[in-house]
């Protein structure tokens, strides 16, 4: 187990990661309004690379304005935000950890108490009140995630994310539940894919070979159909311009939500994909050193960890030191929180999860 949690990586970029942990790019409410880098961002994640994450990802950072998901969302839309970008990055580095920066936009996810705007999706979502993208807005957006990628490597990342999971905008254009576009970017697998695809090639142009690139994807909800998301990850790997997938899958150990894909887990659907050279992580529900083993020992190259890095900034170190480590029992104090790097709004956000923090 403290071998291979322990064992360095590298990815075919050429960047090589310390070892087989990675901060989960969480949603935590706790920089400025504008998108800018706060002390509190700075700190939290400071403090993981200092804990031992090989791999530190930023929380979601939307490239456009009117894709902003959540009060207090760190920002890569404008040049304006590279100057603290930078501050992070340097940050992160002088731990020995890779940084990257997660691409985001949250579509019909977006609240409109928060853009003071209509949201906007691949088509009209009553539900959402969103309105449907032109077909020059959708190709702005392309740009716009290419283009945030160029200010992530002026801003001293090792690399970027594409966030293509949990709902948001490219999601959006990859559900046929929620994607009704006529046009090239709706209707076949090939189509609504198409935006997603373009990216990934725009992002590996403009920031060249040796800038590590992996795409988030999720199998489940939002009208997602297992087999669409696994046809789509081999597809980014026979097309050779992806270091890595990261799969989130909630729970990491149990079976699909639909029947006919019922028998085994989950996990499987990714790990038997011919992945050539691209490396595999996967989120979800991995908490304790024996969580780590299994899923390593399932064939995965590296895990994503969200709920145990909150409450252990070190959980790499901790796991690496004992083979039987379990992390702190919740519900914790806030003051514990405050303890392990977390600013006082991400704390308040943290109360939305069920008996995480003491009441």
């Amino acid at each position: 187990m403290k071998n291979k949690a322990a064992n360095p990586i590298k990815f075919t970029c050429g960047a090589s990661m310390k070892n087989r942990f990675m901060l989960a790019p969480m949603t935590n409410t706790q920089s400025h309004e504008d998108g800018q880098l706060s002390k509190e961002e700075l700190n939290w994640l400071k403090m993981r690379a200092e804990g031992q994450f090989g791999l530190v990802m930023t929380c979601a950072t939307h490239v456009q304005e009117i894709g902003k998901g959540f009060p207090g969302q760190l920002g890569l839309f404008s040049d304006e935000h590279i100057e603290g970008h930078k501050k992070l990055t340097r940050a992160i580095k002088e731990n020995g950890s890779l940084i990257v920066s997660q691409l985001h936009h949250a579509g019909m996810r977006s609240p409109m108490d928060l853009l003071q705007d209509k949201p906007v999706c691949p088509s009209d979502n009553e539900k959402h009140n969103a309105r449907e993208l032109s077909l020059e807005e959708v190709k702005q957006l392309r740009d716009d995630f290419i283009q945030a990628a160029i200010r992530a490597k002026e801003s001293g990342y090792d690399g970027v994310e594409i966030h293509g999971a949990h709902g948001y905008i490219l999601t959006q254009f990859l559900s046929a539940a929620i994607n009704h576009r006529t046009d090239e970017y709706g209707g076949s697998l090939e189509n609504r894919a198409r935006i997603l695809l373009e990216i990934v090639d725009g992002v590996r142009t403009t920031c060249g070979s040796d800038f590590l690139l992996g795409v988030r994807l999720s199998p489940e909800r939002f009208g997602m159909d297992l087999r669409e998301v696994t046809t789509i990850c081999q597809q980014l790997i026979d097309g050779g311009k992806i270091d890595f997938l990261d799969v989130s899958l909630w729970d990491s150990f149990k079976e699909p939500e639909e029947e006919q894909y019922k028998g085994k887990s989950l996990l499987t659907y990714f790990t038997e994909l011919d992945r050539k050279n691209v490396l595999l992580t996967v989120a979800g529900g991995i908490k304790s050193a024996q969580d780590v083993r299994e899923v390593l020992d399932a064939g995965v190259d590296f895990v994503t960890i969200g709920h145990s890095a909150i409450l252990h900034h070190d959980f790499p170190k901790k796991v690496m030191e004992n083979d039987n480590f379990e992390p702190t029992p919740t519900p914790v104090s806030k003051d514990y929180l405050r303890k392990e790097g977390l600013g006082e709004d991400f704390i308040e956000y943290m109360t939305r999860w069920s008996g995480f923090v003491k009441q």
